[in-house]
């Protein structure tokens, strides 16, 4: 069998595969938190969400690099490097028998992963173009959400078969199968004339370029606080389930559940941004989420009753995540906007820059967990308060350009 270029439903599903890597490597690992903190960490159960929480932090570092190396030395042997790269963290994970080892080779893993974050959308511009490309993109994000709602079950499941260390082998499954279908069905859709050298300087350039215009810094400044939102309730998530609503055995349904709501927030984005336009949907959404997080805050500080608790938590919890469906994509378009030049190298350094930048800011509100919500509803109210105020910012900035 010949690798060529597959038909659309097969493409889609392959990218989709490919890009949803990153929420399956978290996701599935959420139900495991527990064990893996009373395992090797029993004095600080805290320090078990770092294993989110590295991961991201690898994914971030990678992320920096993989778009101009596939530029340089082609989409697949960058992907398939990466996928390499990924499976031998999984390996080392697997058989760690400490915790500052499985975090060593969480980074190694998000290392690996950020090629398939960052090169499938680079696949697909190299393919398609226009309409076309967004029509594309837009059926593999539909696929991609399914993957946080269904990886915490099939990591439960994984934990029931296996142990909790058996979720690192379905990381190299997982990877193997995507791997071995891109090669035996996808050419390298960049071809070697079009390629471009690699180097220190160029990126050097690229990140001098991205910084220059303060409507980027600003944009990449709320990005990193959205993603701090996001990354903060998704590694307490757990712990609030288990500790503080006596409810783990229920997570992977739960959230099951609120994945598929906040899935919809996609398609409401989708069908408002054309009429409102990016900064209006930003700041409305930033504003709603300042106000619900703060009435949320103020009633578990009062004292709600024991029924209302956990009802109340899962509803703010649902709109974390569906903020997230309304700010991220939009906020990252924004940062771009000026960087056409630059656009492929510029991709890299924004989410570089802001996913690692929500790390050292999750790690704090993480390890801050105290057997309640509260740290995590203060975390959350305040960098949507400090994103809603940098969107003012960005608006002045725009009109002063």
């Amino acid at each position: 069998m010949r690798a060529g270029t597959p038909g659309r439903v097969e493409f889609v599903a392959l990218m989709a595969m490919l890009v949803a890597t990153v929420a399956f490597s978290i996701d599935a690992m959420l139900p495991a938190l527990p064990r893996i903190g009373q395992e090797l960490t029993p004095e600080a159960l805290n320090r078990a969400q770092l294993i989110v929480t590295s991961f991201i932090l690898g994914l971030g570092v990678g992320t920096f690099f993989t778009g101009p190396l596939s530029d340089s030395f082609g989409r697949k042997r960058v992907i398939l490097c990466g996928a390499a790269v990924y499976m031998a963290g999984a390996a080392l994970a697997a058989m760690a028998p400490t915790l500052e080892l499985i975090l060593a080779a969480r980074v190694l893993q998000g290392l690996g992963a950020a090629t398939a974050r960052v090169v499938p959308l680079a696949i697909i511009r190299d393919l398609y173009s226009g309409r076309e490309m967004a029509r594309i993109v837009s059926f593999v994000m539909m696929v991609f959400t399914l993957a946080p709602a269904v990886a915490p079950l099939v990591g439960s499941g994984i934990i029931v078969l296996a142990g909790w260390r058996g979720i690192f082998g379905s990381f190299i499954l997982f990877a193997t199968i995507s791997s071995l279908w891109l090669t035996l069905r996808l050419a390298e859709p960049l071809p070697r004339e079009a390629r471009r050298p690699f180097s220190a300087s160029a990126l050097k350039e690229a990140l001098r370029a991205v910084l220059a215009p303060p409507v980027v810094r600003i944009a990449i400044a709320v990005q990193t606080l959205c993603l701090t939102t996001l990354f903060s309730s998704i590694s307490s998530i757990q712990q609030l389930f288990e500790v503080t609503f006596h409810r783990a055995d229920q997570f992977p349904l739960w959230f099951f559940m609120m994945a598929i709501c906040a899935g919809t927030g996609s398609f409401l984005n989708a069908s408002l941004v054309m009429r409102l336009g990016m900064r209006r949907m930003i700041s409305a959404t930033l504003a709603l989420q300042i106000g619900l997080t703060s009435i949320v805050l103020a009633l578990f500080l009062i004292g709600l009753p024991e029924g209302l608790r956990f009802p109340v938590y899962l509803v703010w919890q649902t709109t974390i995540f569906f903020q997230a469906a309304l700010t991220l994509g939009n906020i990252n378009a924004l940062a771009m906007e000026p960087l056409g030049h630059v656009a492929g190298m510029a991709a890299s350094v924004v989410g570089a820059l802001a996913t690692v930048g929500s790390v050292i800011l999750t790690i704090p509100v993480g390890l801050a967990f105290d057997g309640t919500p509260l740290p995590l509803l203060t975390g959350v109210l305040v960098a949507v308060s400090v994103a809603r105020y940098l969107m003012v910012r960005l608006h002045r900035a725009e009109e002063y350009a």
